[in-house]
């Protein structure tokens, strides 16, 4: 039955897929082959298995190459962004440092402005008090005149009326009544002169507090804003420099060592010799937001250190192209010799050619062949570190050249003991091996 079934498959097939014959002729004999329906099938559906594989192969291959360069290019442009950010808020700092100053300098002129109105005032109100009892004094005297004119004149009433029985009698009146009278008209126009001056000096000290108040106010807001530029900043900075001390920590350095070692690279300093003038107020003690402003600078500046260091160390990948991880840092079965040995870096396998990049600013110390690396490069770094980039097909820098992280330094082949084209990458410390993929894993999340 499971004859007949088949059989029924190839008349099915045959319709389509006629059974063909391959002759083979030799010298004595004749022969051929039969090739069935199902044979034919058999061989259609494995060339179209083969054929789906490979593009199917490809297509992952070109998508991860698009897919990487993307997250390059995204890295890139946050990166810039983030500069730009970094930037833009440096700058309102600042104008937010030179608005509070000005504000202050308006706040302490006002503060002056209302201590001298404030002085004038008390000044006015002594000689208020003064004249106050100076018209005390003069009205008692003046009432002591004003009796002793009525007096004077009751006297001369009855001098008048006694006269006046006489021929010829006249009396004048007395010249006191006359000096008391001016003195009267002169401490009154004193007194509405004083009490004028008083109330315009009530009034400019009015206005003076009114506009100390709103210096005050505009103040308060001044430091509100400088507070949140300085929260900002501080925020941006814990961003950026927490991922950088972890990324240190993960690579076994030390990142106070690090620091120190580049702020004594980088110490240069210099100017013209300007003398300013000593102050005669005392010591200078800086403000609250002085002091936040000189704090950022030091973590913007140790910022600054970071980034140099991480361009000195050998963060980055040596392969940016498509690539399959071959064979890992440490002991392993000699791929040619057959025996146990170290390994002392690790294999990135690629296409013949494919780009090799530095991992780092150094200086080119080895770019030739050597035994067992085939054409090899040999990079000098700070901190006692060195990189290998081994069996490359072409090297394209030379001895002494100074290269920074990224430059193209040679293209990968499979020269000296190889098995196929790949890329030995090696890191050593002092001069002892050291498994790279400890610094390409811990930059992951950085770079």
């Amino acid at each position: 039955m499971t004859g007949r079934f088949l059989h029924r498959i190839d008349m099915a097939l045959g319709r389509y897929l006629p059974e063909q014959r391959l002759f083979l002729r030799t010298d004595h004999s004749t022969r051929f082959l039969r090739l069935s329906p199902k044979t034919q099938l058999l061989g259609l559906a494995g060339g179209a298995t083969v054929m789906a594989w490979a593009m199917l192969s490809t297509a992952i291959v070109l998508m991860d190459q698009v897919g990487a360069g993307n997250l390059r290019d995204q890295a890139k442009r946050e990166q810039a962004l983030y500069d730009g950010r970094i930037n833009a808020l440096a700058l309102e700092r600042d104008q937010a440092a030179e608005e509070a100053a000005a504000a202050r300098a308006r706040f302490e002129m006002a503060m002056s402005e209302v201590s001298r109105m404030q002085s004038e005032l008390l000044s006015s109100e002594e000689r208020n008090r003064e004249l106050e009892t100076g018209m005390d004094v003069l009205q008692k005297g003046l009432r002591k005149t004003m009796a002793e004119r009525d007096a004077a004149r009751a006297r001369t009433r009855e001098l008048a009326a006694t006269l006046a029985d006489q021929p010829g009698g006249e009396i004048a009146e007395g010249p006191r009544a006359v000096d008391a009278q001016e003195i009267l008209a002169f401490l009154t126009g004193a007194l509405e002169e004083t009490a004028d001056e008083r109330d315009t000096a009530n009034a400019n000290a009015n206005a003076a507090l009114e506009l100390a108040e709103a210096l005050a106010y505009e103040h308060d807001l001044v430091a509100e804003r400088n507070d949140q530029i300085f929260t900002s900043l501080e925020e941006a900075l814990t961003v950026s420099v927490v991922p950088l001390e972890k990324m240190f920590k993960s690579a076994g350095l030390s990142p106070d060592r690090l620091i120190d070692r580049v702020r004594q690279g980088y110490v240069g300093m210099g100017g013209p010799l300007v003398q300013i003038s000593a102050s005669t107020k005392g010591d200078y003690s800086p403000s609250a937001d002085e002091l936040r402003a000189h704090a950022l600078l030091e973590r913007m500046d140790e910022l600054n250190l970071y980034r140099i260091a991480a361009e000195k160390l050998p963060f980055a990948q040596p392969v940016k192209s498509a690539y399959r991880f071959t064979s890992p840092f440490g002991e392993r079965r000699h791929p040619i010799t057959g025996t146990r040995s170290m390994h002392e870096g690790v294999d990135f396998a690629s296409s013949h050619g494919t780009p090799i990049h530095a991992t780092a600013d150094g200086v080119v110390v080895k770019a030739g062949w050597q035994s067992g690396y085939g054409r090899l490069v040999t990079i000098r770094h700070e901190f006692g570190l060195e990189t290998r980039y081994a069996h490359m097909s072409k090297i394209r820098v030379s001895e002494g050249q100074r290269v920074s992280r990224g430059d193209r330094i040679g293209d990968m082949g499979s020269t000296g003991q190889s098995t196929g084209t790949h890329l030995h990458y090696e890191v050593r410390v002092d001069g002892k091996p050291v498994n790279p993929m400890t610094y390409i894993k811990a930059a992951r999340d950085v770079f």
